[in-house]
């Protein structure tokens, strides 16, 4: 039977050009490169310059996956930017995005699930690729997670960095099995009982202010290694496969021992585990667009690969989205 994928065509990447090591952290709050790289894994992270914002940063990723998909801009008739650091309370910085791309048709929106964010903006653009409603999706995370961050709490600031990353998706063809290219299942869950283990502390209805960051370290901890299993089982039950299928896992860029425990609570094998997070931290919605980039550009993915993605994030909210290269 005849079915639509959503099929990636190009990624791109963005990391402002001010890098921050754990020693330069050092100078500013009580921490140590030891004490940062022994929790967290997390050597060096990238910050928006000043006056460099969210949009800009989606936009720099967005231009890169597009050259790389070979399309041109006026072919996307979809963009969906997941971030949590918008430019303003609104408009979305989607809109931003395609008007400097010269796009004046097709639509375009934020989707705000915290480090979920890029799974939870990738399954609804597939939604809407598979319905027929958009042909050409451009779906980005973006952050300036920087700009939320109590410099002075070290359990906190030491963790996150800037950065975006983009995927160019085109609605094809496919004969809906598993040897198909394009996202084969996505899956999507939430609980807002958690709400206080994870979130900012600040907002236009609830303060007038944006706020900062907080987080509960060792709740998310245990939650972020428990929680994902669900939906991953629910991955392989919708296809048949299993961690031994997977050519790459590429989770969200937390904590490595985060993604460590994960992969050896799903089987996955080391070699098959995607890391980057101690290149550039937490980037939140942007760290597995982020780290799928890397991975390709460095040429480890390649055509017919197996990807399994994987987020939790504030909220809390969690998702997975099984695709073939």
């Amino acid at each position: 039977m005849s079915v639509i994928r959503s099929t990636v065509l190009g990624t791109g990447s963005y990391l402002p050009a001010k890098c921050l090591t754990n020693d330069d952290l050092a100078k500013t709050v009580d921490t140590s490169d030891e004490w940062i790289v022994q929790r967290t894994g997390i050597k060096q992270r990238h910050i928006a310059a000043e006056g460099e914002v969210t949009s800009d940063l989606a936009f720099n990723a967005a231009t890169a996956a597009l050259e790389r998909a070979g399309v041109d801009p006026q072919d996307i008739d979809l963009i969906i930017l997941a971030t949590a650091t918008p430019d303003n309370t609104f408009p979305a910085s989607a809109v931003t995005v395609q008007h400097r791309l010269g796009i004046h048709h097709g639509f375009a929106f934020d989707v705000h699930a915290v480090c979920s964010g890029f799974v939870y903006a990738l399954a609804t653009a597939d939604a809407y690729l598979r319905t027929g409603m958009a042909k050409r999706a451009l779906v980005i995370g973006a952050e300036t997670f920087s700009r939320i961050l109590d410099w002075e709490d070290r359990t906190t600031c030491v963790l996150f960095g800037d950065g975006a990353g983009a995927v160019v998706l085109e609605a094809r063809e496919g004969e809906g099995t598993i040897a198909d290219r394009g996202i084969l299942t996505s899956h999507l869950r939430s609980d807002g009982q958690h709400k206080e283990k994870l979130y900012v502390d600040g907002g236009p209805s609830a303060t007038q202010t944006t706020g900062h960051l907080r987080m509960e370290g060792r709740e998310v901890f245990k939650h972020a290694v428990g929680m994902i299993t669900d939906v991953i089982e629910d991955a392989y039950k919708a296809t048949g496969l299993s961690s031994d299928d997977l050519t790459w896992f590429i989770p969200h860029q937390a904590n490595k021992r985060i993604i460590d425990a994960s992969a050896k609570k799903l089987g996955i094998a080391p070699e098959k585990v995607v890391t980057t997070v101690q290149l550039h931290g937490n980037t939140s919605a942007a760290s597995i667009p982020l780290a799928l980039d890397t991975a390709v550009r460095d040429g480890r993915v390649k055509e017919g690969d197996i990807i399994l993605l994987e987020a939790m994030g504030g909220g809390f909210t969690w998702g997975s989205a099984l695709l073939r290269w």
